[in-house]
């Protein structure tokens, strides 16, 4: 595969991953700790679009943060 159609393909999670930093930096110091689970979900959101790519990386993170509520008791949740 040609060097292009690597920095193509792997683009999107980039901009995912760079986007849930932004959250880590500017929006979550605001916030203060929130997160039911340990790692954190912004956390798991990047380790989950590093291992299994734009997408499914994406769908994870998103079935993470629907579960981190109130009524959930959270605890060590690996990616």
């Amino acid at each position: 595969m040609s060097w292009f159609w690597q920095v193509l393909y792997g683009l999107p999670a980039a901009m995912l991953i760079f986007a849930a930093k932004c959250y880590q930096w500017l929006i979550s110091p605001w916030l203060g700790p929130r997160c039911r689970f340990q790692p954190t979900c912004s956390v798991y959101f990047i380790e989950s679009v590093r291992k299994q790519g734009a997408i499914w990386g994406t769908l994870r993170g998103l079935r993470r943060v629907s579960r981190c509520h109130p009524w959930n008791a959270g605890g060590y949740d690996p990616p």
